[in-house]
């Protein structure tokens, strides 16, 4: 495990931030930390960065209770920027590379190579205050990336960016995990934790209210529907239920009587129509979200 979360607390005056948080972040995953607002996620990160300390508790980081010399082998890529933004951008990375261990000769070198890749090789000497929301936040992930961490944590790291630069961003985190970098990844954005994230970890009121691998996730949450596509007259039936009916479409959302009944289902569609598909109804993690946030009020 890069990260073993045990039991972590954090009290903020009245207020119980984390009450006995419990995570285990394997290597080489992207993980997905999700939650409302409010829900604690925010204050485990800055723990795992080490802007606060827990209450009760203690982070294992790579198998050793975490500790500063740990700052070197994390980037952190923040919802909020936090540029200098008098600052030319070539300075300013330059001076961030630095501050994370970098020669200064290899962060010329790895920041020549994250300019060419990233398409700014004209921003060097741009001020950060001209930059586009989306610019500063390329910026910013060239920072958060340029010491090549151990562990990268991503919170809401689409904002600001158009369709065809969140799909170069999304493509440069795929390849860092395929290079062996455990990203934490913190969103709202459903669509991407579906499409990028291995494993998932549910906050909710100061506690982890759900978390697994996301196909078992998913499975987890299946309600024994399934999408039938077929041609004729479809009708009730004792082995199942229609739920919803897409006529334009020669389509249906039905639910079996009993969920080890699928046999007896596909018989009995098979004599009111000619079946042309039968398939699971695999929940969406928007519907998994809601539902279980619903549940833990």
């Amino acid at each position: 495990m890069i990260l073993s979360i045990q039991n972590v607390v954090k009290r903020y005056a009245d207020h119980t931030a984390l009450a006995g948080v419990s995570l285990e972040i394997p290597k080489g995953q992207i993980f997905g930390l999700l939650g409302p607002n409010g829900a604690g996620k925010t204050s485990l990160i800055r723990i795992i960065n080490q802007i606060t300390a827990p209450d009760e508790g203690q982070v294992l980081f790579d198998g050793e209770l975490l500790q500063p010399k740990h700052v070197e082998q994390i980037g952190y890529l923040p919802e909020e920027r936090g540029l200098y933004k008098k600052m030319k951008v070539g300075d300013q990375l330059m001076y961030l590379a630095q501050l994370k261990g970098l020669s200064k000769a290899e962060a010329l070198s790895r920041l020549k190579d994250w300019f060419i890749r990233l398409d700014i090789k004209d921003w060097w000497n741009k001020p950060v205050d001209d930059l586009s929301k989306g610019m500063q936040q390329k910026t910013q992930f060239i920072a958060t990336v340029v010491h090549e961490p151990k562990l990268l944590i991503l919170d809401e790291p689409f904002s600001g960016f158009d369709p065809i630069n969140a799909n170069m961003l999304k493509d440069e985190i795929l390849a860092l995990k395929e290079r062996g970098t455990t990203i934490l990844f913190s969103t709202h954005r459903m669509e991407s934790v579906e499409e990028l994230c291995d494993s998932i970890a549910l906050i909710n009121h100061s506690q982890v209210v759900l978390t697994g691998e996301k196909d078992e996730v998913r499975n987890r949450f299946k309600k024994h529907a399934y999408e039938v596509r077929y041609s004729g007259d479809l009708g009730e039936s004792k082995a199942f239920e229609i739920i919803s009916k897409a006529p334009e479409n020669n389509s249906a959302i039905i639910k079996l009587a009993q969920p080890d009944q699928t046999n007896q289902a596909i018989a009995a569609l098979i004599k009111q129509v000619d079946l042309f598909e039968f398939k699971d109804v695999i929940p969406s993690f928007n519907d998994i979200f809601i539902q279980v946030v619903g549940e833990t009020k």
